[in-house]
């Protein structure tokens, strides 16, 4: 009996010993075997390693260097947080026994064991992978940042790993008040290593409002510097980043800096212009009203002169964050943008309609067979000069500089769009851009320039003669005026087509429209290319309303060339597809006697018609006119394609 009751005991001790030598699940009490037929493996429990590192009492422990650890961990903490069913050793895979060997390593590899459970689950349905994936693109962000750098002073060591900045046995989920915690120590954290940025950032109006008032919804370290893709700040990577994450929220302040040459320049990607924190400062940013505040008003010159040397008291008038929309605060700014919005909209109301009617009215003439129609078995033999050489040339200037200031000028007005950054890669950036744009200007008021002076010489030479209202004027008169409303009669079909002198209305407002763009565009750019000069004379709120002029006034006259003048000069039923008359100089007799009756008959009865019939334009000339009308038209509606999308798609 005594033999049989030995016997059971060493049986039953034997299958405990089994039973605790198996390796466990996760969270298990010890440990359990792997399913199949593969070796056993022990694996060490949670619980266990609690029995030493849940202990409060004894949380200090000393490395054999003599530097002391705290190796407590709150057991309530870690079973809240993301890693709550993760075994300790699947982070401190080498501890293999208990007690396990003194140091633990400081660097644990994070990294590693996301990539591997990323791999793991690959393609799985398991509702975990889509989280995995996040936290992948956080560790390629990490990969490439400065923190994954070896440390300068130690190569053998990164700058920061991610138990650096994340509590191991801390790590929240999402909307946890765990995680609220971490955002609040923030700054705690990144000062470890950034010690003089802390110090200016607790002074700052985020620092006092996360520290002192522990306002979670304020600006931390990791708001502007980005979470894990942290690159040196000197670099125009975290530079655009940080001036991007400024409108978190400062969302209205954002909007009006993008609707500035600052801005523009910025939202392009490129960074040599003033961003938010070149203005307001960095980790010591201040409020306004605060007079160590770099934008306060007794220092606001001083932040401006950083730029502009020369800046005069007088730049203190501009607001840097003028809002269109808020008459109270900006009444002059308000009402300057109101006012080109009224005109804009009142302009094309009327040349819009205008150009829909005379489309269904001369198209529905052509199909009775009225109107000019050129028989092509006989072409014409005898042509009217229209316009001579210094015309034609003017004209081509004129044309080939406004389209490259439209297309240098909506880049940065449109620089939100793709298409925008596309164009300033190709120019080779802003600083390039505002060569070609300021070139392109000064060709166009220089011909302008010219023609005006030369106009105004023969005018006075021929003072005695010169009839400022007579046929061929282009000062506007009361017989224009009847004319639009002869020409709206013919739209309806209440009159016939009303005949013209050498100038009809549309022509004449073609060619005021340009005296118009350089009083306006030209005068408000000259004072933004020169903003210091200006200022020596000016209040800076004129910057803002130059703006804004410039602007629409320019949008103006890019979609009433390339929309409502190209209607009226080529693609009209008369004229379709094009209109070669202003670079060959001469048009048929016949069409010339159907477009100006009134000049065809007065220079008939004064017998002077003959001085202006010419023969028929070369087939090369016609050829070459053909070919720079087709460019100059593609040219003008690709841009008013871009500028259509740019204005529409807005923010």
């Amino acid at each position: 009996m005594a033999k049989n009751a030995l016997r059971s005991l060493a049986w039953m001790l034997a299958t405990v010993f089994c039973l605790l030598a198996a390796p466990i699940s996760q969270g298990a009490d010890d440990s359990t075997e792997q399913a199949g037929a593969e070796p056993v493996k022990k694996v060490i429990s949670n619980k266990r390693c609690m029995k030493c590192h849940g202990d409060e009492e004894d949380q200090i422990a000393k490395r054999p260097d003599g530097t002391e650890i705290n190796i407590y961990v709150d057991k309530n903490v870690f079973d809240h947080s993301v890693h709550a069913k993760q075994l300790c050793v699947g982070c401190h895979n080498n501890i293999s026994k208990l007690p396990h060997d003194e140091p633990l390593p400081k660097r644990i590899g994070c990294t590693e064991c996301h990539q591997q459970k990323w791999a793991e689950q690959k393609n799985s349905p398991n509702p975990e992978y889509k989280r995995l994936g996040v936290v992948i693109q956080q560790i390629d962000s990490y990969m490439h940042s400065i923190h994954a750098q070896p440390n300068k002073l130690d190569g053998t060591k990164v700058n920061a790993t991610c138990i650096d900045c994340h509590e191991a046995h801390n790590i929240g989920t999402l909307g946890s008040q765990q995680r609220a915690e971490h955002r609040l120590k923030n700054p705690e954290v990144c000062g470890r290593c950034h010690e003089k940025e802390k110090e200016a950032y607790l002074t700052s109006v985020h620092g006092k409002a996360v520290m002192e008032k522990k306002d979670a919804k304020a600006a931390v370290c990791s708001d502007c510097h980005t979470t894990h893709n942290i690159v040196s700040p000197k670099g125009d990577a975290m530079k655009l980043a940080i001036t991007k994450n400024c409108g978190t929220c400062h969302t209205e302040e954002q909007k009006s800096y993008f609707s500035s040459y600052h801005g523009q320049v910025n939202r392009l990607g490129y960074t040599h212009t003033a961003k938010c924190f070149d203005c307001h400062g960095g980790h010591g940013v201040k409020k306004i009203n605060d007079p160590a505040s770099s934008v306060h008003l007794n220092n606001r010159l001083k932040t401006c002169n950083t730029c502009h040397k020369d800046a005069t008291a007088n730049f203190l008038g501009f607001h840097a964050h003028g809002n269109a929309h808020d008459f109270k605060k900006y009444p002059g700014i308000f009402i300057t943008a109101k006012f080109m919005q009224a005109l804009i909209i009142g302009v094309f109301l009327f040349f819009w309609t205008h150009v829909i009617l005379w489309l269904h009215r001369e198209y529905k003439d052509r199909q009775q067979g009225k109107g000019y129609l050129p028989d092509p078995a006989r072409p014409e033999t005898v042509y009217f000069r229209r316009f001579t050489a210094i015309w034609r040339l003017v004209h081509l200037l004129f044309a080939v500089s406004t389209m490259t200031l439209v297309l240098t000028g909506t880049t940065l007005l449109f620089s939100h769009t793709t298409w925008a950054q596309t164009v300033i890669n190709l120019l080779g950036g802003p600083k390039v851009e505002a060569i070609i744009h300021r070139t392109a200007a000064t060709t166009w008021l220089t011909v302008f320039l010219i023609h005006f002076v030369t106009a105004t010489l023969n005018i006075w030479r021929n003072r005695k003669t010169f009839q400022w209202f007579g046929p061929t004027s282009m000062v506007p008169n009361m017989q224009d005026l009847r004319d639009v409303g002869h020409m709206f009669n013919w739209f309806i079909g209440r009159a016939p087509r009303p005949s013209f002198d050498r100038w009809s209305y549309w022509q004449k407002f073609d060619y005021w429209a340009p005296f118009w763009g350089a009083a306006i565009i030209g005068f408000s750019g000259l004072m933004l290319f020169f903003p210091t000069k200006t200022a020596m004379i000016l209040p800076g709120w004129v910057f803002n309303i130059a703006t804004i002029v410039h602007a629409e006034e320019a949008l103006l006259a890019t979609v009433f060339l390339f929309s409502v003048h190209f209607f009226n000069v080529h693609f009209r039923p008369d004229k379709f597809p094009m209109s070669t008359t202003i670079f060959t100089g001469a048009v048929p007799l016949e069409e010339f006697k159907h477009e100006h009756k009134l000049e065809y008959e007065r220079l008939l009865a004064k017998g002077e018609l003959d001085k202006y019939l010419v023969k028929p334009p070369t087939k090369g000339v016609v050829t070459g006119s053909r070919i720079l009308a087709a460019l100059l038209i593609f040219a003008g509606l690709s841009l008013l394609v871009l500028v259509l999308i740019g204005y529409l798609t807005m923010p």
